[in-house]
């Protein structure tokens, strides 16, 4: 083998090694799940488009269920009518069609922001529970089928009067 190969094999799994194993939340050595994100989602009967399109890493242990989703940045996407913000770091536990323990992500209702906790998926009835500690709310799963684009620097000012203007629905502003 030439020096030039040797070269590039050591390269390659030096990239490799950490993406295929990694230490688990609790201290212990297990294997860890890395890659597209959304397509997790899809695997524990969960729609793709719950995640923005900003993901740079994430860890998942199979095991427990536990995972945390790093994204470019902090960001916040409309979804219908609902106007949610995710914080760079998002973590939680999933199981099949449900994610609990959640943090990093809050959602604006009546002028307050509130952190979504959990979520359950109800695909029978084509709809999503969102839970807010006591507050629930069913969304149509129809909004979360596309991955959203993150808008970067967009929630600042629209947390402000275009924000209100928009829940208001006294004028309307165009979803990003």
């Amino acid at each position: 083998m030439s020096p030039m190969t040797v070269l590039l094999v050591l390269a390659v799994a030096a990239t490799a090694a950490p993406l295929a194993h990694a230490a688990c939340a609790d201290g212990s050595d297990g294997a860890m799940l890395h890659g597209v994100a959304n397509d997790v989602l899809l695997e524990y009967g969960l729609p793709k488009g719950l995640l923005p399109d900003s993901v740079v890493s994430y860890t998942f242990d199979n095991a427990t269920g536990n995972f945390h989703i790093e994204l470019a940045s902090s960001c916040y996407v409309w979804f219908g009518d609902h106007y949610v913000y995710f914080d760079k770091n998002l973590s939680g536990t999933i199981s099949h069609g449900e994610i609990s323990n959640l943090s990093g992500i809050m959602a604006k209702k009546f002028f307050i922001w509130v952190s979504i906790t959990s979520m359950v998926a109800h695909l029978e009835r084509g709809m999503i529970e969102f839970h807010a500690g006591i507050i629930t709310e069913d969304v149509p799963a129809s909004l979360f089928q596309k991955i959203p684009v993150c808008g970067k620097g967009l929630g600042e000012p629209l947390r402000g009067a275009a924000g209100v203007i928009r829940e208001l629905g006294l004028v309307p502003v165009a979803e990003v």
